[in-house]
């Protein structure tokens, strides 16, 4: 065996044991952040079934001003409950929905100017609703009261708590994070013990059979879905705690960072202040033909502001900000306005959740069903390679640890420095590498006496 070919058996070697560590550390995880993430993408079919009767009404001749569904939802909603946004109806079947917040919440219980429930502080305005929110649905045609719903007992809201800290608190991300970042590792490694080199292709050969047959389709269904897998793992790091703080840091060191909102915009408390039909107006006058969320004015010379509520089109987001008097644009911020990241993230997130369509959930089930694969396929693999006695790990070739290129080392200080829980769990896999080699090395010896 010539010193190229030794060297690249030693990589090999090497790729393959922190293949199976990460495989072994992030097997778990995976596995119900998998079947979690299954049951979240048939979200928008599960909820038509579930809040059909809050979510849509029967068309009629003509609506009701907006401010009648608010002020129904307002008699509605729990005593001492501010407004904090409102939904206004988008098609012609859809409800008011009107989120209120708890006292000495995100927001005070004192009314702004015209009688609207007003935020203690001007929040910029959120995609989706505030978890600790009541949202009472109103028919738009005749301020009927539909019902009322806490957002966090939302299917959608429990399935995504669920899939991202299992119904706990956020002290329990770091589980999905720690398995996002040992997956990133799987996936890297796979890729490269995968890699064709020669005459080989790549390929499943037709009629392969026991541990050759799983091996093959489990390499062939990782790097098939390896884009997917790059998007759904990068994605759910962003929202991280360790690595998405990280990850925003970099954003906004390379001048990423999405444009910021304007908070210190005034109205001109010139004539009477618009009311929540005339916002609804003014909002869909400037805003992209989308589902729009109204924020009110926090007291006399604050704004309206106005965002969109769907994120299935990313391509319209908006962000606006206009005279609490006159209605006159204050701010604007479209997609162009997005940066490069804003817009992968304004893309990629969407398509994390399955929120593009039916297309999106099929193409994400498939995914859950090869990671699935893949999972079962690596540990069938495993106990058939295992001798008895043995704890089945990986060989290494002498070497194996100094093989690396200078890019491989770099590419993995980057990933550890991007994400901390591989760093803290690399420093503590290397420790335990470190106890095998010198117990393998007594053992050695023993056997030599």
């Amino acid at each position: 065996m010539d010193d190229a070919t030794f060297l690249i058996a030693r990589r090999k070697s090497l790729y393959w044991r922190i293949h199976f560590w990460a495989a072994l550390i992030a097997s778990p995880f995976a596995l119900v952040a998998t079947l979690t993430g299954i049951l979240y993408v048939f979200t928008p079919q599960i909820e038509a079934r579930l809040y059909q009767h809050l979510d849509h009404v029967a068309p009629q001749a003509s609506m009701l001003p907006l401010d009648a569904a608010v002020a129904a939802a307002e008699q509605a909603a729990p005593r001492g409950w501010a407004v904090q946004h409102v939904v206004p109806p988008f098609q012609q079947d859809d409800a008011v929905q009107v989120a209120f917040a708890p006292p000495g919440g995100a927001q005070d219980e004192h009314a702004g100017h015209g009688g609207h429930a007003a935020p203690a502080t001007p929040p910029r305005p959120k995609f989706g609703l505030p978890a600790q929110a009541i949202i009472v649905y109103v028919n738009p045609y005749d301020a009927r009261v539909l019902g009322s719903l806490a957002s966090s007992e939302r299917f959608g809201n429990w399935a995504k708590k669920l899939h991202s800290r299992l119904l706990q608190n956020d002290d329990w991300r770091w589980m999905i994070e720690l398995a996002a970042s040992w997956l990133m590792v799987m996936l890297v490694t796979g890729v490269v013990l995968w890699w064709p080199r020669g005459t080989q292709a790549g390929l499943p050969k037709r009629g392969a059979r026991g541990r050759n047959g799983w091996r093959q389709w489990h390499a062939f269904l990782g790097v098939a879905f390896g884009v997917i897998s790059l998007v759904i793992l990068s994605t759910g790091l962003t929202w991280s705690q360790q690595a998405g703080g990280r990850i925003r840091a970099l954003r906004d060191v390379s001048g990423q960072a999405p444009p910021p909102v304007p908070r210190g915009l005034h109205s001109t408390e010139e004539g009477a202040p618009l009311d929540w039909q005339d916002a609804w107006r003014v909002a869909r006058s400037h805003a992209p033909a989308i589902a729009v969320q109204l924020t009110a004015p926090a007291s006399q010379d604050d704004v309206w502001r106005a965002t969109m509520a769907d994120r299935s089109q990313p391509t319209l987001r908006f962000d606006l900000q206009f005279d609490a008097y006159s209605g006159k644009p204050l701010y604007y911020a479209g997609w162009e306005a997005q940066t490069a990241f804003g817009k992968a993230t304004a893309i990629g997130i969407p398509f994390h959740r399955g929120e593009f369509g039916w297309w999106n959930q099929a193409l994400l089930l498939l995914f859950g069903a090869s990671v699935l694969f893949s999972l079962v396929s690596g540990w069938v693999m495993f106990f058939k390679r295992r001798l008895p006695g043995s704890l089945g790990l990986p060989r290494l070739l002498p070497g194996a640890w100094t093989s690396p290129s200078a890019l491989a080392w770099l590419l993995a200080a980057a990933m550890c420095a991007l994400m901390p829980l591989l760093l803290i769990s690399a420093c503590m896999l290397m420790l335990l590498e470190l106890i095998l080699a010198r117990w393998g090395a007594r053992i050695g010896r023993m056997r030599l006496r």
